[in-house]
């Protein structure tokens, strides 16, 4: 979480001053589609299942990064409901990869004061990886730092399709459906919309993450892979947030 300079470790709240960010206009959500795990193991002859394995180190490093930044949220695409598409192996391979750092890193996330949320479709995760997501959940409920949300076994079509349905199941006349009557029904209602979107490996598409709340949020991709998603590169993608102008569909001011 810090460099060492010398004799003196330098905290990634002083790099980002280095760079000219300003730290009370960091965004309030940060949302990460974290992709190029399977594509940076097999450039070096490895198994695609260690590229996840890395690419969950990565997460680790920066979640840490994120909170002594001081970022209120963080959200991130661990797995998508397309990703069930997916050869049986590396499915089952990543299920367990994925409820196994739940449980080992739920004490470094709790001792760091994280909040650990989930969206997506409990119901077709494995009994053991509900189960380590439930306990993750649970422990940091009362937790105050960074919320880290972990979006698996999630689609954007499928939380609208989730959220249409229990609107209707609620009695609510269509007259009355707004757009803060969907949102009152999205997953995770209370969770402040993104206003930062990081993708990696330089694919340029949203992939169904997150598609009503990011509606104006702003888009970094970087070519780099998420295994090697450094600090530097979070910090460069918060310098060039800094520096869009958001009009959100108006005209900016002069």
């Amino acid at each position: 979480m810090s460099q060492r300079v010398g004799t003196k470790a330098r905290t990634i709240r002083e790099d980002a001053e280095r760079l000219g960010i300003d730290l009370d206009r960091l965004p309030r959500h940060i949302a990460i589609i974290m992709d190029g795990n399977g594509r940076w193991a097999q450039r070096r002859g490895l198994g695609r299942l260690l590229g996840h394995r890395e690419g969950y180190r990565a997460l680790r490093s920066v979640l840490l990064h994120v909170a002594e930044l001081g970022v209120p949220y963080l959200t991130v695409y661990a797995f998508s409901a397309e990703n069930w598409r997916r050869p049986t192996e590396e499915v089952s391979g990543l299920m367990k990869l994925i409820e196994r750092a739940a449980r080992d890193e739920l004490d470094v996330m709790h001792r760091n004061n994280v909040r650990v949320r989930f969206i997506g479709r409990m119901d077709g995760l494995p009994h053991g990886l509900r189960d380590a997501i439930l306990q993750g959940v649970e422990t940091t409920r009362g937790n105050t730092g960074v919320t880290f949300t972990l979006a698996i076994n999630y689609g954007g079509r499928a939380e609208i399709v989730d959220a249409v349905r229990s609107i209707v199941a609620s009695g609510v006349p269509p007259e009355a459906i707004d757009e803060e009557t969907i949102r009152r029904h999205l997953y995770q209602p209370d969770l402040p919309d993104p206003d930062l979107m990081i993708r990696t490996a330089g694919e340029m598409r949203w992939s169904n993450f997150l598609i009503w709340q990011s509606a104006y949020c702003e888009l970094y991709v970087t070519d780099v892979a998420w295994p090697d998603f450094s600090k530097d590169e979070l910090l460069e993608a918060i310098h060039t947030f800094q520096h869009r102008v958001r009009k959100f569909g108006g005209v900016p001011e002069a």
